[in-house]
């Protein structure tokens, strides 16, 4: 068949900046999450910007929480006069319980319940184990791996325990396969894989239900630029996708509302792999990964 008489689903509208959208499609009915209270960790860029948009847009106030409190006020803003819905940002450290506490006590008394919870604060980069340092290693399983746990088990005894919820994890599909270059964060992710499926199984009785989304390579983010996204995209790497190209930030976030939201009410434990089908067919090509990696610190000095 022709290449242009094939059906090629257009991804939906998105934007590589961190900015909200300029126009947006409802997939879902716009009242999915009306008046619901969404505590979203690193919500204040790349995805996690784009997941407290779409949250918004379907009737959600949100927060956004992570370190850097002007950025959060900036995206807040940002975020409320594209929704017209709330959003209050909120400083955290994921590796310190007492500010995650502390945040999740400002949030019920400043709205009142918290619904979902959406783990995405991460750290990643690209480096060969023989040159990670033992400090790299632990702070990656610090902020992606206890920041996980932290944040779920603050939120579930001020909350969730009593009045049941969802989450959603961000995770990666690194550890699927052992990608080069990264053990940190893969090894961070896959303990985050399993974590899903143990509090699917603890807390369900409580009316939680937890989930995971893997993302694959996705464009306009932080991690796409820092992982080598740009240049492998440039050099036709993404052709072994089965789908052929990266994916945007939008298309993360509705595969997060959907295991946030009604829709998925008999899910919990699963991961869901959103990546194109790149984890099946994409090199693991060390060498050329070690390439870049050199490259980057010739142009870090």
């Amino acid at each position: 068949m022709a290449e242009s008489q094939r059906r090629r689903e257009s991804p939906p509208e998105d934007v590589d900046t961190e900015d909200c959208l300029s126009s947006y499609t409802h997939i879902y009915s716009p009242d999915l999450l009306k008046d619901q209270v969404a505590f979203i960790t690193g919500g204040g860029s790349g995805i996690g910007l784009r997941i407290a948009e779409i949250f918004m847009r379907h009737g959600c106030d949100t927060v956004i929480a992570s370190r850097n409190l002007e950025k959060l006020r900036e995206a807040a803003a940002k975020l409320s006069a594209a929704s017209g819905r709330r959003c209050l940002p909120l400083c955290i450290d994921v590796r310190q319980p007492e500010t995650i506490a502390a945040a999740v006590e400002e949030t019920l008394k400043e709205l009142g319940r918290v619904d979902i919870l959406i783990n995405n604060a991460a750290g990643n980069f690209l480096c060969p184990a023989s040159s990670l340092s033992f400090n790299a290693f632990k702070t990656v399983m610090e902020i992606d791996t206890m920041g996980t746990f932290n944040t779920s088990k603050v939120v579930y005894d001020k909350w969730f325990k009593d009045h049941g919820g969802n989450i959603v994890n961000i995770s990666a599909t690194l550890g699927y396969r052992g990608q080069g270059l990264q053990v940190h964060a893969g090894s961070a992710k896959a303990a985050n894989d399993a974590m899903t499926k143990h509090l699917a199984v603890e807390w369900g009785s409580s009316g939680v239900r937890v989930n995971t989304v893997a993302p694959g390579p996705i464009s306009g983010t932080e991690g796409f630029r820092r992982l080598g996204g740009p240049r492998g995209e440039a050099a036709g790497a993404f052709q072994s996708i089965p789908l052929q190209r990266a994916g945007n930030k939008t298309e993360m976030a509705h595969s997060v509302l959907f295991l946030a939201s009604r829709a998925s009410s008999y899910v919990t434990g699963a991961v869901l792999v959103a990546d194109g089908g790149a984890w099946l067919t994409s090199a693991n090509d060390v060498s050329m990964l070690l390439g870049y990696w050199s490259s980057e610190k010739r142009t870090d000095k």
